[in-house]
C-alpha cells in the first residue's frame, strides 16, 4: 500500500481527515478487489468507522472515526446537517446566473442501476451554487450541499444543462484535451498521443465545517488537484 501516501487534513484521537485523491474508492465495492481508503486506513490504525463517502472520481475532504463514539456523533451530524459541506467543479458552459439554489428531489433510476434522476417520488435534494470563475467554454463553481444524496451535483448540474466536464453518466464524458484550447498545439516528440489534463470528473470536497461535542469548531479544507489545478491554470492564461 505504499503508493498511496495519505494526505492527512486532521488527525486526532478522535477522528482522522484525509484529502482523498481521485480513482480511489472511499469503501470496499461488492468485489473487493480494488485498494480502498477505509483499507487503507484499517491497516494502518486496526479499528476504522465510515462516516460518509465520496464517489471514486471525486477527490477531497473525508472524515472517517476512530471509536464508536466519534463515529455517532458524526454519522449523527452528517444526519442532522450540521456538517457545512461545500464542493468546487468545473463544469461546462457558462451559466446563467452567477449564484442560485437547485431544489430538485432525487430518484434512482429504475431503468439504468447506478443512475440517478430528477423525480417526483425522489427525496428533497438542495444544492447552493456560485460561480467563482467563468471561461465561456467551462466555469469553475463552488457548491454547498444541503443533503447528501447519490451523485447530487452531478444531477444538479445536469438538471442546469451545464453538468460536470468528463462525466459519463450525465455529460459527455469527452476528457479535456489542451489542444482544444489551444489553436496551434503540437504533440511534443515523444508523445504518440495527446494526453488529456482532466480525464475524471471535476469534482473536489473542499471543505467541511463542524463543531465538536466539547465545541471545538474544525474547518477542514483540500488544496484542489493537480489536474483540476492544471486546466485552471490554462483557462485563466487563455482568458487574459
Amino acid at each position: 500500500m505504499a503508493k498511496h501516501e495519505l494526505d492527512i487534513i486532521e488527525e486526532n484521537d478522535h477522528f482522522i481527515a484525509i484529502n482523498k485523491p481521485a480513482g480511489l474508492l472511499s469503501i470496499p465495492d461488492r468485489e473487493g478487489k480494488e485498494p480502498s481508503l477505509k483499507q487503507i486506513l484499517r491497516e494502518k490504525y486496526g479499528n476504522i468507522f465510515v462516516v460518509h463517502r465520496l464517489d471514486r472520481d471525486t477527490s477531497g475532504v473525508i472524515i472517517f472515526a476512530k471509536n464508536e463514539e466519534a463515529h455517532q456523533f458524526l454519522s449523527i451530524a452528517f444526519e442532522d446537517r450540521t456538517v457545512e459541506k461545500f464542493y468546487q467543479g468545473i463544469v461546462t458552459g457558462t451559466l446563467p446566473y452567477p449564484e442560485g439554489t437547485i431544489d430538485q428531489p432525487i430518484a434512482e433510476n429504475m431503468a439504468k442501476r447506478g443512475e440517478m434522476l430528477i423525480h417526483k417520488r425522489g427525496k428533497q435534494s438542495i444544492t447552493d451554487y456560485k460561480v467563482e470563475e467563468a471561461f465561456g467554454k467551462f466555469s469553475l463553481v463552488r457548491f454547498q450541499i444541503h443533503t447528501g444524496r447519490t451523485h447530487q451535483i452531478r444531477v444538479h448540474m445536469q438538471f442546469l444543462g451545464h453538468p460536470l466536464i468528463c462525466d459519463e453518466l450525465y455529460g459527455d464524458g469527452k476528457p479535456v484535451l489542451i489542444s482544444s484550447l489551444k489553436k496551434d498545439y503540437k504533440l511534443s516528440k515523444n508523445e504518440l498521443e495527446e494526453k488529456p489534463i482532466v480525464s475524471r470528473i471535476a469534482l473536489h470536497a473542499a471543505e467541511l465545517r463542524f463543531t465538536s461535542p466539547n465545541g471545538t469548531p474544525y474547518v477542514l479544507k483540500a488544496e484542489m488537484p493537480k489536474d483540476m489545478r492544471a486546466l485552471l491554470q490554462q483557462l485563466r492564461k487563455r482568458a487574459k
